[in-house]
């Protein structure tokens, strides 16, 4: 079980039958009452934040999630496919259920996946990727650097990252997906 005591910003627990997510917490000691934890939770299914208060010393059992290492195969209509990588059983996700992670998602990629109670409700992707640009302007107009900004490219995957003005069409970089920040070039 989780204390409040225990309460540690992204820490995962069950909290009225779903996956919660800590992102904020206070502990709070009243005049004369008890002691008490402002708490702003994300429910890990729909992504959801709520702020709650919780009396100080309440017990919470732990999310209960699994976590697997999958390979991203191919999307069809509507669903990104993903392959188990001890058994090779096939995992379809929606759209919706990868939010902004479809962007940069790359085949063969290894992602993580969290499951509650065996359905999956999380992609996780690596924290950097090496992805080609397929499309920006051309570099190397008088002036370009003094701006000291950057240009859009698109990536192979479909997203639009600012770049570098030397970088042309065909370069790989490496993407933090994170931040969909370009990172450096790879050589």
């Amino acid at each position: 079980m989780i204390s409040t005591s225990d309460f540690r910003k992204g820490q995962k627990l069950e909290y009225k039958g779903d996956p919660y997510e800590i992102v904020e917490f206070q502990h709070v000691k009243m005049g004369r009452g008890g002691a008490i934890v402002k708490t702003k939770m994300k429910n890990m299914r729909t992504g959801a934040v709520i702020e709650e208060t919780i009396r100080s010393g309440e017990k919470f059992p732990p999310a209960g999630l699994e976590e697997k290492k999958m390979q991203y195969l191919y999307a069809q209509d509507d669903f990104f496919y993903f392959m188990d990588q001890e058994n090779f059983e096939q995992t379809p996700l929606s759209a919706a259920q990868l939010g902004d992670a479809k962007i940069f998602l790359k085949e063969n990629a290894e992602v993580k996946i969290l499951y509650y109670k065996g359905s999956p409700i999380n992609v996780e992707l690596p924290t950097f990727m090496e992805l080609t640009i397929t499309k920006t302007d051309p570099a190397g107009f008088k002036g370009d650097t003094a701006s000291g900004g950057g240009k859009p490219a698109t990536l192979e995957t479909g997203a639009v990252v600012r770049v570098p003005f030397h970088l042309n069409e065909g370069d790989r970089i490496k993407v933090d997906t994170r931040t969909s920040e370009y990172i450096e070039r790879v050589k």
